[in-house]
């Protein structure tokens, strides 16, 4: 335990009844002791002000440090700092630095282009304050044209002044060595923590995961389509899954696992305590 960080994410909840679940479900996972917890940020910004506020009050009654997401397509440069300073005025201390999507409709860009603009921007205004982390795709950004090109554009991210990375979630533990040994020799290091998500609702994730480029192994896909509409079968298999995963990615030396909570307790602590976390 004391080898490895753990986190979870969070999205903005988007009802008073949500921001009432989520505060209970932050306090629960709290009694875990994770590193963090950060919370995710709407296209262009447009959950900018719900993510403050989730943020602002998450790390207030748990006292876990929070990271908001921030992303820079279609924002400029006043803005970005007067978030930055802010969050720094409320006592947080990590952010995380992604480039974002354009949402449907706007033309503008902004000031920044890439993320390792934001990251590099965040350095320059705040100095060390922020512990910054940045995206990393173990089976290439959807929008690179390719594998190399998207190592190098992580490199960028990293030498701009990133702490350390969190991946988007995979279900095959090669493609993360495989993106870790081309950082190496890249001489890319920064550690990399796998972004691991419970699997609950296969049909759901399986659109979302064909969507982002997050492969899932044949013989797993055949398997839970064999269970149909099975929802127990379906969240029984799931955490065997990616239980057995985490294993071979803790035993292998990763340096901590950053939980896709989904703003539930449930999924996340059941491969917590199928990996006996609490008792490392």
């Amino acid at each position: 335990m004391k080898d490895h960080s753990y986190s979870f994410e969070f999205f903005p909840p988007k009802t008073e009844v949500g921001i009432e679940k989520l505060s209970q479900v932050s306090k629960e996972l709290s009694q875990l002791n994770p590193a963090f917890y950060s919370v995710t940020y709407g296209a262009g910004g447009t959950t900018q002000e719900a993510t403050k506020g989730t943020v602002l009050s998450i790390q207030k009654e748990t006292g876990i440090p929070t990271a908001p997401h921030l992303s820079c397509i279609g924002s400029d440069k006043k803005q970005v700092r007067q978030m930055l300073n802010e969050y720094k005025d409320n006592g947080i201390n990590r952010i995380v630095a992604l480039r974002g999507d354009l949402p449907s409709g706007m033309r503008e860009i902004g000031d920044f282009h890439y993320a390792n603009e934001l990251v590099e921007f965040i350095r320059a205004e705040t100095g060390d304050h922020f512990q910054i982390e940045i995206a990393a795709y173990p089976e290439k950004h959807p929008q690179s044209k390719t594998f190399d090109i998207d190592i190098e554009n992580f490199g960028r991210k990293a030498k701009a002044g990133a702490d350390r990375a969190i991946t988007q979630y995979f279900f095959n533990a090669d493609a993360y060595f495989n993106f870790i040994d081309s950082l190496e020799k890249a001489q890319i290091d920064i550690p990399v923590m796998p972004g691991i998500m419970p699997i609950t609702n296969f049909s759901q994730m399986a659109r979302f995961s064909d969507a982002i480029g997050a492969e899932i192994p044949r013989w797993l896909r055949m398997r839970f389509e064999s269970y149909g509409e099975d929802i127990d079968s379906i969240q029984k298999l799931g955490n065997e899954f990616v239980t057995g995963m985490c294993e071979r990615l803790l035993e292998q030396g990763v340096p901590g696992l950053h939980f896709y909570s989904m703003n539930r307790v449930e999924p996340s602590l059941a491969i917590w305590n199928n990996l006996g976390l609490s008792e490392a």
